[in-house]
């Protein structure tokens, strides 16, 4: 499926109804696990992303650079639409018009585009500072101008409510749309009648950010549906359950210097093999065999 396909695809699949569930893919092993599974989106976590990448806290260490390089390694490996994290456009806005050129010409559905001050940080940490509203303004606008393709989806999140309130959220919410954002993203509401005020005051479609242990309520799909939002993402859960069970299975080979105990709890060797396209590779040297 080509990068045009996955973009009509996924706003056809914004239009509908039915929520969407969105995992949070950080490298290559889980990007294509979540492709085989029939997701109807896949999100590019900035925070899983800097971690498995550089090793590094998503604290605005990692560069254009590195992000694009992910970017296009993930869409290349994947037939999924997937929404990409593009921090705050990585500078001013030539800068957020640079991004989105290379974000949509790697391959992505669509772009996440945050008003934070540079550096920025994980949107459930503290320490968040955003810049003014009109500044944010500018670079929607000049994304909205810069694709290309009038499919790719320009993702706006706001982290004003943490540290000036949900007013101001809602309020930048509804200039960002404005903008000619396709889809806001209110970061960190903190209750269930914030989530409930958040969908009522728009007829966008509206991402909600569920992070195990953060600060959002964890409402099910369904319940999020009702309230009227469109898509939930998942970011963290992929690289929190890969580092619990790292932990388990090391844990297991130093305390018990082997894994005996453990075969039954891994992902089979042969599944893996297939995931990673090995048959493909067999199938080539029997063709070609001397």
């Amino acid at each position: 499926m080509n990068a045009q396909h996955k973009r009509q695809q996924l706003k056809a699949r914004l239009a509908q109804p039915e929520i969407v569930t969105a995992p949070g893919i950080f490298d290559l092993i889980s990007a294509k696990m979540a492709d085989s599974m029939q997701f109807d989106c896949l999100y590019m976590t900035g925070f899983g992303t800097v971690a498995s990448y550089l090793g590094l806290p998503d604290a605005g260490l990692a560069t254009y650079t590195d992000m694009v390089n992910r970017v296009t390694a993930f869409c290349g490996a994947t037939t999924t639409p997937l929404i990409c994290d593009g921090d705050t456009g990585y500078g001013g806005l030539l800068n957020v018009a640079h991004t989105v050129r290379g974000y949509e010409r790697a391959g992505a559905a669509g772009i996440q585009l945050e008003d934070q001050e540079f550096p920025k940080k994980c949107g459930h940490t503290p320490g968040r500072k955003v810049i003014a509203l009109d500044d944010m303004v500018k670079k929607i606008k000049v994304a909205a101008e810069t694709r290309e393709d009038p499919n790719f989806q320009i993702v706006a999140r706001t982290d004003a409510r943490t540290s000036l309130g949900l007013d101001e959220a809602l309020r930048r919410g509804e200039a960002f749309a404005k903008a000619g954002a396709d889809v806001l993203f209110i970061e960190s509401p903190e209750t269930v009648e914030e989530l409930e005020t958040i969908a009522r005051t728009f007829d966008t479609p509206l991402l909600v950010n569920i992070v195990e242990g953060g600060r959002t309520p964890q409402l099910a799909p369904a319940d999020l549906q009702k309230l009227g939002f469109s898509i939930a993402i998942y970011p963290a859960s992929g690289f929190l359950a890969v580092a619990k069970a790292l932990q388990d299975v090391y844990g297991q080979i130093k305390a018990q210097r082997g894994t005996t105990h453990t075969e039954n709890t891994l992902y089979p060797f042969g599944e893996m093999c297939k995931l990673m396209g090995f048959p493909a590779v067999w199938q080539f040297d029997r063709e070609h065999a001397e």
